[in-house]
């Protein structure tokens, strides 16, 4: 999680993560991808390969890297793929961090 700082937890000695105090920078990056990859048409379907190269032509970070990296191969129609990426930020815990899509 190159985003979360971590604190150590005196009880057990282990680092836990800390909820950050504000969105990252690259909040709403995934948005943009969305919106980027469904402009011709919001009704056609993407593919696993067309999400991975746009999101390596939008130079996203490393975290957002792993997001994309984690999508089921297939075809994707664009509520299908947001329902994807949001439980996989979700699942992270970097809804706020990253924000989700739509």
């Amino acid at each position: 999680m190159a985003h979360m700082k971590k604190i150590a937890n005196k009880m057990e000695g282990r680092l836990m993560p800390v909820r950050p105090s504000e969105p990252a920078g690259e909040y709403g990056e995934l948005q943009k991808l969305v919106d980027a990859l469904y402009e011709r048409g919001p009704s056609q379907a993407v593919s696993r390969l067309d999400v991975l190269v746009r999101a390596e032509i939008d130079d996203l970070g490393d975290d957002l890297m792993e997001v994309v990296q984690l999508l089921p191969g297939g075809s994707y129609k664009r509520a299908r793929l947001c329902d994807q990426l949001n439980s996989i930020i979700t699942a992270h815990g970097w809804g706020y961090l990253y924000g989700t899509v739509e």
